[in-house]
């Protein structure tokens, strides 16, 4: 294929010997991209022709390698054009340059994409959509912190190697080796986050205080865990705002998880109600209510008198549930129903105010001017 090729280009400058140097070079560079694209585009359809939903982990590399792969194939084709265009040394040397700088980055995006295509193809046993999926969040959680631990790596090798490609950022490695002690630690001040927050994503993935989709308190709002990236977590509040979190603030201070280690979750509803409340009368119509609900998993549900103060008794009403949303949605329900039931029927249970008026011997009070008692003097004898 490679004979051919050169063949067919060294033809095609015999043919247009005529022309100015430059225009041959461009018309045979853009003969060699196009051809470049056009094979790799007629791959791609028979591929995905042949396949057509038989083999999914193939279809998940082609599909994950489709630009790379049109960018070696752009590469391999501009390799073998550039000896048979007539160039001056240097241009030739320049373009050998850039292509040997893409070919480094080539080799880079690859080495991502194969990282990609591998997560992609071990996380297909899991399935994250379904009810009980702690064991799913585990591993997407680890899988996907680790792989964007791996890009970053990945992408400042490849940047290293094709800054090493210029001779004056290789005369700047050996003088900076030469002071590296200053310039370790400016360079350490200076990558300070970076680095904090890669070794926290490291220990994230380890550890796992934190999963996808994990529902969690952090500074005081209520949310799930939406996506975990190199440098930050995303948390989706329940009134769909975001929060944008450090990683290492999962490190360093504490939140709460309502989901390490399962799902699911007990609500409370507090009533504060009147002394004169018929407290078994609540306990079967919480049943009854729980019982009903769609949101309740049928284990536990409790009725509790757990105060009392001046004027009211505290009722907690204690209920399961198989996760954090459908607590929420059986606590409201729990309480607006409960609250319709003593409305009906024991309104004498509602929280009241009671005063006492005080009954006695009242002084006499004069009815007029006539009436009004004479002060005496003391002094004055009868």
């Amino acid at each position: 294929m490679n004979n051919g090729f050169t063949t067919a280009l060294t033809q095609i400058r015999e043919t247009l010997e005529f022309a100015p140097d430059w225009a041959v070079a461009a018309v045979l560079i853009a003969l060699a991209i196009l051809v470049a694209l056009g094979v790799h585009k007629v791959a791609v359809i028979l591929l995905t022709r042949f396949l057509a939903g038989q083999h999914p982990i193939l279809e998940r590399i082609i599909a994950g390698t489709r630009k790379p792969a049109r960018l070696a194939l752009l590469v391999f084709a501009l390799a073998v054009t550039l000896p048979a265009v007539p160039l001056n040394d240097g241009i030739a040397q320049v373009l050998s340059h850039i292509l040997f700088i893409t070919t480094i980055g080539l080799l880079g995006w690859i080495a991502i994409a194969a990282v990609h295509i591998a997560a992609d193809i071990y996380l297909m046993r899991f399935r994250i959509d379904v009810a009980d999926n702690l064991l799913a969040r585990k591993h997407y959680t680890q899988i996907r912190i680790l792989v964007r631990v791996a890009d970053i790596l990945v992408v400042v090798l490849t940047v290293g190697f094709a800054l090493m490609t210029f001779s004056s950022v290789r005369q700047y490695g050996v003088s900076l080796f030469a002071s590296a002690g200053v310039a370790g630690l400016i360079a350490g001040l200076a990558a300070r986050p970076v680095l904090s927050n890669l070794f926290a994503g490291v220990q994230l993935a380890m550890t796992q205080p934190i999963r996808i989709d994990d529902v969690v308190i952090v500074e005081n709002e209520w949310g799930w865990i939406e996506e975990i990236t190199s440098t930050y977590v995303v948390i989706r509040i329940w009134d769909l705002r975001r929060l944008i979190v450090p990683l290492s603030y999962f490190i360093e201070k504490p939140f709460q998880n309502w989901t390490r280690e399962g799902a699911a979750i007990l609500g409370s509803v507090m009533l504060y109600l009147d002394y004169a409340t018929p407290i078994d009368a609540i306990r079967e119509e919480a049943q009854r209510i729980v019982e009903a609900s769609p949101d309740w998993d049928r284990k536990f549900v409790g009725v509790q008198v757990t105060d009392t103060k001046l004027d009211t008794i505290e009722v907690r009403i204690l209920v399961s549930s198989g996760t954090a949303g459908q607590a929420w949605n059986l606590r409201c329900e729990v309480r607006e129903k409960m609250i319709t039931f003593l409305q009906r029927k024991h309104p004498e249970a509602l929280p009241r105010r009671r005063f006492e008026r005080v009954t006695g011997q009242e002084p006499a009070v004069p009815t007029g001017p006539s009436e009004r008692p004479i002060p005496r003097d003391p002094t004055v004898g009868e």
